[in-house]
């Protein structure tokens, strides 16, 4: 398939859902770098997502040509665990009003991110995008995988019923600067980053971690997850949900131990085996997008590497 790139007019008046995120935040980057200059963004807006009314009388005024859905909530293992009921209803309660009044609003096209953890808990790897629906999901994501699997089938519906140009995509985990490094709500990644930088400035002799180790996953640098989000934005227009990959994955302990390499702790990294792993292994088939011609530019380390270093200078200031 022939890529054509940067397909949406450089007037066009775009909307971020998520910009307070890694991904949304790395796509008004990209859009400003590309000469995008009519950017709205959820927060600037100052729009409850939850409030059906203030969602469709601000989709009508502002008129949006384009739509990227990035986030609403989400977080690490213990969040899923503590909030099944706030990720499932924040989450179907935005997507759902942003993907039907997009609609009403004559919105040319939506893009709307979910995550790996909607697919089924034992998936044959790597995991293609047929895959989604065919068996019984992570039990401790449960609620957030069906609210994102609920975001994926509506904009399906939405095509197939009206026509709606809403499609959607499955990225791997996203990290990157201006990630979230709070311990509860966080991903795996920036958690070992943080905890094992204050290990080392506090001269901790181990850091202990969650697990056995041996679970594998596979992550997404933000700037190139942004850069996908705008190629499928300008190229992409099936119903079918695809994935953005990088193609590999790493065990929790390798990333850990990269980590720990980087940051230059000199201590322990223990696991506790008493903890859950989550689902073992989740590594996306990249097919479907290697065809549109994208592929990711910045490898795990040196991802992890300006991850640390912006941490260093911006990201303790974040933490909530």
């Amino acid at each position: 398939m022939d890529t054509i790139r940067l397909l949406m007019e450089k007037t066009a008046r775009i909307f971020i859902i998520g910009d307070d995120n890694v991904t949304g935040k790395a796509l008004i980057r990209h859009l400003t770098a590309k000469g995008y200059g009519d950017v709205l963004t959820e927060s600037a807006c100052n729009l409850d997502l939850t409030d059906q009314g203030s969602v469709s009388a601000f989709l009508k005024r502002t008129r949006p040509e384009y739509v990227f859905f990035t986030h609403i909530l989400s977080g690490g293992i213990a969040a899923n665990i503590k909030y099944p009921a706030e990720f499932m209803y924040k989450n179907i309660q935005a997507q759902s009003s942003i993907i039907h009044y997009s609609y009403e609003a004559g919105v040319k096209k939506l893009l709307f991110v979910g995550s790996s953890c909607v697919y089924p808990r034992q998936c044959p790897q790597p995991m293609r995008e047929e895959y989604l629906l065919s068996g019984c999901m992570e039990k401790t994501s449960e609620a957030y995988s069906l609210a994102k699997i609920a975001g994926i089938k509506m904009c399906e519906a939405y095509k197939k019923q009206y026509g709606a140009n809403f499609v959607s995509c499955i990225p791997a985990t996203v990290y990157g600067p201006d990630d979230h490094f709070d311990l509860e709500k966080s991903h795996v990644l920036t958690s070992l980053i943080r905890r094992i930088h204050e290990a080392k400035v506090n001269n901790v002799e181990k850091v202990e971690i969650w697990g056995t180790g041996s679970a594998r996953r596979e992550f997404l640098y933000a700037e190139d997850m942004a850069d996908a989000c705008i190629v499928l934005m300008d190229t992409y227009g099936d119903p079918e949900v695809i994935n953005i990959g990088c193609g590999e994955d790493i065990s929790i302990k390798e990333l850990a131990l990269n980590i720990r390499n980087i940051v230059g702790f000199a201590g322990e990294v223990v696991f506790d085996k008493t903890k859950p792993d989550g689902v073992f292994r989740k590594l996306l088939d990249r097919e479907k997008i290697s065809k549109l011609g994208w592929s990711p530019k910045v490898s795990l380390s040196e991802g992890i590497s300006r991850t640390y270093k912006w941490y260093k200078e911006y990201g303790k200031q974040f933490i909530s």
